[in-house]
């Protein structure tokens, strides 16, 4: 089963009240397991104007909201690009995937020079975000006993094994888990019934093949090349593409008056 972004993602995404730098589809989409009545996860990062950050009333640092279109429901969160940037910066597993997630509903310049910095700040560090999220979805899947968490389960520990190993980025279960040969069953599945529960005659296998992953993840960060944080010249390159981009809104600002 192939899903794709609904093509009124993008009136989503045009509809929040700040310039949008970039917005990117998360989730179960972008992890390969979405089914037809998953929830559209919209993540972006957006502009406050520079009266809205340095005035006595400041704009929102994040824009949030939900509900459903056509039977779907919807996630939607923004963050300006200032917290974006601090977020991306303190080795935040969530941000690198919506900054490099390939599901784009809007792009610009900025964002592609986001994506161009980057690899930069993938860190050692990044596995700490993984771990703590296995923990957290073997938590939620030991509570449900869902489908659902056994994946997330699953992916987040070989998202995380794969960037030690390799420092790139790969958030999608059929590319990750095709050494678990029982991985495109639960895939299946779960396209089929979104909230289904897990074959019990799998939960064996799959808390030995996690318990497994998580000491390779361990491992692999123990091992790997990547810097445990990112090079104050990336820093530098981040902080100058931040000021840069809040001066052009002063700019646009001054311009506007003009007219």
């Amino acid at each position: 089963m192939t899903l794709t972004v609904p093509m009124w993602a993008g009136e989503v995404v045009a509809a929040l009240p700040y310039p949008v730098v970039f917005a990117t589809v998360s989730g179960a989409h972008l992890y390969g397991f979405a089914s037809i009545d998953s929830d559209l996860d919209l993540r972006a990062a957006h502009l406050l104007p520079a009266a809205e950050v340095v005035g006595l009333r400041t704009g929102p640092e994040t824009v949030s909201s939900s509900g459903y279109r056509d039977d779907i429901e919807l996630d939607v969160v923004s963050h300006d690009l200032r917290k974006f940037a601090r977020l991306l910066n303190s080795r935040n597993g969530y941000v690198l995937e919506q900054l490099l997630s390939p599901l784009v509903v809007a792009t610009t310049p900025l964002h592609s020079q986001l994506v161009a910095l980057a690899p930069s700040f993938i860190t050692s560090g990044h596995a700490h975000h993984y771990l703590g999220f296995a923990t957290s979805q073997e938590r939620l899947f030991d509570q449900t006993g869902r489908l659902k968490a056994a994946l997330y389960w699953l992916r987040v520990l070989l998202t995380g094994r794969h960037l030690m190993l390799t420092g790139l980025l790969e958030t999608d279960l059929n590319v990750l888990g095709t050494s678990l040969d029982y991985v495109p069953e639960l895939i299946a599945m779960k396209q089929s019934a979104e909230k289904g529960p897990f074959p019990a005659a799998l939960e064996v296998q799959l808390r030995a093949d996690t318990a497994r992953l998580r000491l390779e993840l361990e491992a692999a960060r123990d091992a790997t090349p990547l810097p445990a944080y990112p090079d104050e010249s990336a820093v530098d390159a981040l902080d100058a593409l931040v000021v840069r981009a809040r001066l052009e809104t002063v700019s646009s600002f001054e311009s506007e008056r003009q007219m």
